[in-house]
């Protein structure tokens, strides 16, 4: 396992919490809202991203917590797809939308950064 005595310690953790709050407000805007199944999409997808990287760290064990950090890096590509969506369909701006791609992206090789480790 990790040197991680709680997942709360893990960085991308906590990157993927605070770009959680940060999908939330995004999506709470008048257009955004009004396409309610694209704003539940990627909130879910958001939340997948913490949640992921929480379960396999309970898991206790290297493998599963890969298996999950990989679903999380999943759910990280979903959420930068519909992001290009969401700018397509000027739901956010592109200062917006670089600053949440910025994100996701670093909480993606973040991820990739634990796995590389895990598999040693």
């Amino acid at each position: 396992m990790a040197k991680f005595s709680s997942f709360e310690e893990i960085n991308s953790w906590q990157k993927a919490r605070a770009f959680n709050k940060r999908i939330y407000e995004v999506t709470e805007t008048r257009t955004f809202k009004n396409d309610f199944d694209l704003a539940r999409q990627i909130r879910r997808a958001s939340v997948s991203v913490s949640s992921n990287i929480a379960e396999g760290f309970e898991r206790n064990t290297d493998k599963e917590f890969i298996h999950f950090l990989y679903v999380a890096k999943g759910s990280a590509g979903e959420i930068r797809s519909q992001l290009y969506l969401a700018f397509d369909l000027e739901y956010i701006d592109r200062q917006v939308f670089t600053e949440l791609l910025a994100k996701i992206g670093e909480i993606s090789k973040l991820l990739s950064g634990i796995i590389k480790y895990l598999n040693k």
